[in-house]
């Protein structure tokens, strides 16, 4: 397994500059990007012992796994979970300790590496996680930032990220930025506004530490289309439940008919929900936090979400009450920050590319020609930038299986008889 060519060059980046930041969106491989540098660097003696400060959810299932496939000559611990599991994490004889922001306080060890991922959780140099970091990074050399976007609520953010990977960036005083970049509306309230052209001058400032992965823009040929799985996990009892009740009635008779039922509901419990007498009954969220997630990490750029069930759009719009059906022309003019979309309304003909570049599929259709049509919708001749899918799939149910079918074009029978006859 190798690093694609930009890949290449933003490994390098980092293994060139203690103090570096990655600019990069979801999905863009930003974790195999770091830990070829990270194990480079430790390989050359360059760094005896690394922190990763993350999410709770990367920090617990996506360094780890990706660890062994990128730098598989570094041992790692994680640092989550009780007291006692956390300590035993930062006393393990490891290369690698990581942990989530909101352990800060307790992390125990000496370390001269330190990767934040999500750099944008520090975007606030006056909170107490900030202060408590600030105090231990001075015996630090090597600081990485990962970061889908800096500016996440306007220019003010930068600060803060900056200050933490290197001060010689924007300066150790917030007042003093805040004086050059920005001029005030309000003193009473301190309402700032950023001076014309402070945004160029910042990143201009910024750039000589700063990696940025650019989608750049195309015009003899179609953007790159990236597809990233986002995977979960879920509580399976009622969903083994469910696949025994099927195999109990069913048997190994799987007609037309009967494998949509069995393929819906148990797609539906892979969601978090299924239908009863009474309606929808929810019973776990876990595809919406990993929704929450990649919706933040990118800033909360204009996204699609593709939807297959009705409580699905309930729920999306109960979470997010600003989401907007189908509106061709206010989404193409980028007046749509989150546009709720069916597959079975993603037809021909519906020209979404000049409105953004992302969408997620919150639940898979089955049917590849479904799948690839309403991907089309943004990936056509008209869009300049790469296109980003995210597939969330819960591990362990129906979702691998249609991911897999959506990839072999099996039938919806063979779907459901693999289901069902695959044991927990």
């Amino acid at each position: 397994m190798g690093l694609r060519p930009y890949q290449e060059l933003a490994a390098d980046f980092l293994f060139e500059h203690d103090r570096a930041m990655i600019l990069a969106p979801v999905g863009a491989g930003k974790t195999a990007i770091t830990l070829t540098a990270m194990q480079d660097m430790t390989q050359r003696g360059l760094v005896r012992r690394w922190l990763v400060l993350a999410p709770k959810r990367v920090a617990a299932t996506v360094w780890p796994v990706e660890q062994p496939k990128w730098a598989p000559a570094l041992s790692l611990s994680v640092a989550v979970g009780t007291p006692v599991q956390r300590r035993a994490a930062f006393m393990a004889e490891t290369d690698v300790v990581v942990t989530n922001y909101d352990n800060i306080h307790s992390i125990e060890g000496d370390f001269d590496g330190i990767v934040f991922d999500e750099l944008t959780r520090l975007k606030n140099p006056s909170g107490k996680r900030f202060k408590h970091l600030l105090k231990m990074l001075d015996g630090i050399k090597v600081r990485w930032g990962l970061t889908g976007s800096f500016t996440s609520n306007g220019l003010e953010d930068v600060f803060g990220q900056c200050k933490v990977i290197d001060q010689r960036l924007l300066g150790r005083s917030k007042g003093a930025f805040m004086q050059q970049y920005f001029y005030c509306v309000h003193r009473e309230f301190g309402v700032w506004e950023p001076l014309p052209g402070a945004l160029p001058r910042v990143m201009e400032t910024i750039r000589p530490a700063t990696f940025v992965l650019e989608p750049g823009e195309y015009k003899d040929k179609l953007p790159e289309l990236h597809t990233v799985e986002m995977r979960c996990d879920m509580d399976l009892t009622p969903y083994e439940t469910m696949k025994k009740i099927f195999v109990l009635e069913l048997g190994e008779t799987i007609t037309a008919p009967t494998a949509a039922a069995v393929t819906a509901k148990l797609q539906q419990l892979a969601g978090g929900f299924i239908y009863g007498p009474s309606g929808a009954e929810w019973l776990s969220h876990h595809k919406y936090e990993v929704l929450d997630d990649i919706l933040s990490e990118n800033q909360h750029a204009n996204t699609i979400i593709v939807y297959n069930y009705k409580e699905e759009l309930a729920e999306l719009q109960r979470r997010h009450p600003k989401a907007r059906a189908v509106d061709v022309e206010a989404w193409n003019a980028g007046k749509i920050e989150m546009m709720l979309l069916h597959p079975k309304s993603a037809g021909h003909g519906l020209n979404l590319q000049m409105g953004g570049c992302h969408m997620i599929f919150l639940s898979l259709p089955w049917s590849l020609e479904l799948y690839e049509q309403t991907i089309g919708r943004l990936h056509r001749s008209g869009q300049t930038r790469d296109v980003w899918v995210y597939n969330i799939v819960c591990n362990k149910t129906i979702d691998e299986q249609i991911l897999r079918a959506l990839k072999d074009k099996r039938s919806l029978a063979e779907i459901a008889l693999d289901e069902l006859s695959r044991t927990a």
